[in-house]
């Protein structure tokens, strides 16, 4: 165990329980439009796109490219097999106005929201949305008594079919229940509304108890008005993906009781994914459930990722003359070496999974890269290889006393410097070898320097400043997120005002500021290739920057809740992202569009990280369980249970043999990746259901647990030898 402490003070980790508020997606978008306009987007260079999904109709008809985050309303009464007349206003409109209104109250211009709110509908303008029809997304549908009776008349259908559709259908209750409600909510029917709650409240999955203690506090119309948690239910279709047998039996049933208060739910917020085949199991359905807004339609998933490595530049590598002089002293003859090996030797062949080089601009290697593509490569000879029978050695880095509260830590690629993020808005870094931090000398002093000169890179630094740890100020809230650059001459911090810093690690001052998001931003972290960096935070989107331009060059926009931490996949070309809406989303750098969707998890996401082959994806949440992704295909191939907290650092061995779980349970596991992914059966993926049976083998699985006496784990990293370094704050 190592303790990290300051010259005159210690430092810390207060964990906070991340229930980030929500805020609805429209919102976010709208905003960050404003903030455009605002700003003038003075730099012709920087092009700022702001890419949605392609929405689709209520019954699995996809209406691509239509450039909207949200879907739209049921479509024809053909598609449907319902006579529901479709609203003038159209729900872009819906949710632009329900932008606006928020955007005006959270900006207190009260005066204006109510001059909106007074503006009268008109039939015979049909551009401009109806502000009552907005206002009235549930209006009066029934006998308010009767609503007890149709959901328990649907239940008591749902459990009296055949088991192969029993679960399938099970899915309808959660969406039904929660609409329900609020619509005699918004009718003022609150007797009503009380009873409904507490009678189908305890059927509804356990997953979903978070959901329905904030659905518990909206007992008022006045309540929903303005309701971030609300407008989620309202816009956002809730998908399930149901076999077309089990789609019959449900709306046959409908059909003959003429249900049609349970009927025009279903049209209006649910997005039925049909698909032909035999219905899913009840395990099958549980582990692809979760999220705010079901599953992930089918087609949101298709599109084709290049998973594959870039090629690396060939370098030479000198020859190591300590191993031939230790060679030599054994009285051994000299072993010849090669004179050039590259980074890209193990294959030659270009991957067909990987994009091509210039499909993004990425820097290219200065002389300072390109040593240390050598080093690299010098510690890489020198791994050592993990399996079941080879576990790695961890080293613990302990903050102890830290009482201005550790909120974030991050460690540079070669584990020469560790980070720290703090709650009193300080960065703070240390160096964790003997050679100790140094500023770069004053312009004067530069001046005087022999720039021809073999070591001038030594002659520039300022001996005097010399120390083993740095203090950067600049930050007005806590740090959140932390990120060092892989050439390690700088440093990115993200931080609750709403800012992402850029630090140089030479002068160890901030460079610039980043602004563009309005709310806390919650992570941060450099391309692998350095240059681009992405953000994301409370608004909800994901933005990817570049180091020399001060606007955003992307905004990923289309998750419903707070965006908890960002990844970056090993060939820089997409970025992942998890969610507090239990969902993961991987956005493609050069379109901007999202390529795939993940659910599964039943808790917010806090943790992620890409196979070191770039072919899967491991994410952690509060659920306590580790799910891996094949990125390609596009679905869930393994489910890692062991950790009883949230999870919230997850790293793969430098040649991805071994995967690494740090909880706030206090514990590190390391889990058999190779025999995870090894046994997967591939015939599995092109089952028209988009589906495959996992194995609970987790037990198999696990290589090993390392408790902590009582230090939650926070961070996790690989050395180059594969050496396992953790970091975490004692709570003694």
């Amino acid at each position: 165990m190592i303790a990290l402490t300051g010259k005159n003070q210690s430092y810390v980790l207060v964990l906070y329980g991340l229930c980030f508020p929500l805020i609805h997606v429209a919102h976010a978008q709208f905003i960050l439009k404003m903030a455009a306009v605002q700003g003038g987007m003075g730099d012709a260079d920087i092009k700022t796109d702001i890419k949605t999904e392609p929405s689709a109709d209520g019954f699995g008809n996809n209406n691509a490219n239509d450039g909207r985050v949200l879907s739209a309303s049921p479509g024809s009464s053909s598609s449907t097999g319902s006579n529901k007349q479709t609203a003038a206003v159209t729900p872009e409109d819906q949710q632009t106005l329900l932008a606006v209104l928020q955007f005006l109250k959270k900006n207190k211009l009260s005066e204006s929201v109510e001059i909106l709110r007074r503006e009268p509908g008109s039939d015979t303008n049909s551009d401009q949305p109806d502000v009552s029809v907005v206002l009235s997304a549930y209006s009066q549908q029934g006998d308010p008594t009767l609503y007890k009776v149709y959901y328990r008349d649907l239940k008591k259908f749902i459990e009296t079919v055949l088991d192969c559709h029993r679960a399938e259908l099970s899915q309808v209750f959660y969406p039904l229940f929660v609409h329900m409600y609020l619509e005699l909510v918004y009718n003022n029917h609150e007797s009503e509304a009380k009873a409904f709650f507490e009678k189908f409240s305890g059927d509804q999955e356990c997953y979903y108890e978070e959901d329905l203690r904030i659905l518990s506090g909206l007992t008022k119309k006045e309540h929903m008005r303005g309701n971030e948690t609300l407008l989620d239910f309202r816009t956002s279709k809730f998908v399930l993906r149901i076999s077309r047998d089990s789609y019959q039996l449900l709306k046959r049933h409908l059909q003959e009781r003429q249900n049609n208060q349970i009927w025009n739910i279903i049209q209006e917020h649910l997005y039925i994914d049909i698909f032909d085949g035999m219905p899913r199991s009840k395990s099958q359905i549980d582990a692809m459930s979760g999220s705010l807004a079901g599953e992930a339609k089918r087609e949101a998933n298709k599109t084709k990722v290049y998973y594959g490595l870039l090629k690396e530049p060939e370098i030479e590598l000198p020859l190591d003359d300590e191993d031939e002089e230790a060679e030599n002293e054994e009285g051994k003859p000299k072993k010849k070496k090669p004179k050039k090996d590259s980074v890209g030797s193990k294959s030659k062949k270009q991957d067909p999974n990987a994009p091509s080089q210039n499909r993004i601009p990425l820097p290219e290697l200065k002389d300072s890269d390109k040593l240390d593509k050598i080093m690299y490569m010098k510690e890489a000879t020198k791994r050592i290889r993990l399996g079941p029978d080879n576990l790695p050695s961890v080293c613990f880095y302990t903050f102890l006393n830290a009482y201005q509260g550790l909120t974030a830590v991050d460690l540079t690629d070669d584990s020469s410097l560790i980070a720290g993020g703090f709650a009193d808005s300080t960065v703070r870094v240390w160096s964790v070898t003997p050679k100790k931090l140094r500023k770069v000398k004053s312009a004067a002093d530069l001046n005087l320097i022999d720039k021809e000169s073999d070591d001038v890179l030594e002659r520039i630094m300022d001996e005097k400043t010399a120390s083993e740890s740095k203090i950067m100020y600049g930050h007005s809230g806590p740090v959140y997120g932390i990120s060092f650059s892989p050439d390690r001459n700088y440093l990115l911090s993200s931080s609750e005002d709403g800012t992402v810093r850029l630090w140089s690690l030479l002068t160890f001052t901030c460079l610039v500021a980043y602004k563009g998001h309005n709310y806390p931003v919650w992570d941060t972290q450099f391309s692998p290739y350095g240059y681009y960096f992405v953000s994301g935070g409370h608004d909800r989107v994901a933005r990817l920057w570049a180091t020399d331009h001060y606007q955003p060059l992307r905004i990923f926009s289309g998750h419903l809740a707070d965006i908890t931490c960002t990844r970056f996949h090993p060939n820089s070309n997409y970025v992942a992202t998890g969610s507090s809406d239990r969902t993961i989303r991987l956005w493609d750098v050069l379109s901007g569009n999202c390529v795939r969707i993940f659910t599964g998890h039943k808790g917010p996401i806090h943790s992620l990280a890409f196979s070191p082959n770039g072919k899967f994806l491991a994410s952690g949440a509060t659920d306590g369980r580790v799910l891996l992704w094949d990125i390609g295909h596009g679905l869930m191939v393994g489910e890692l249970k062991g950790h009883t907290d949230t999870i919230y650092s997850l790293r793969f061995s430098r040649d991805g043999e071994i995967l690494a779980s740090g909880s706030m349970d206090n514990t590190v596991r390391l889990w058999d990746a190779m025999k995870a992914f090894d046994d997967l059966e591939t015939d599995d993926f092109t089952a028209a259901t988009g589906h495959i049976h996992l194995q609970d083998n987790s037990q198999e699985l696990l290589l090993g647990t390392y408790t902590t006496k009582s230090t939650p784990v926070i961070h996790l990293h690989f050395t180059r030898r594969n050496l396992l370094l953790a970091a975490g704050v004692s709570q003694l």
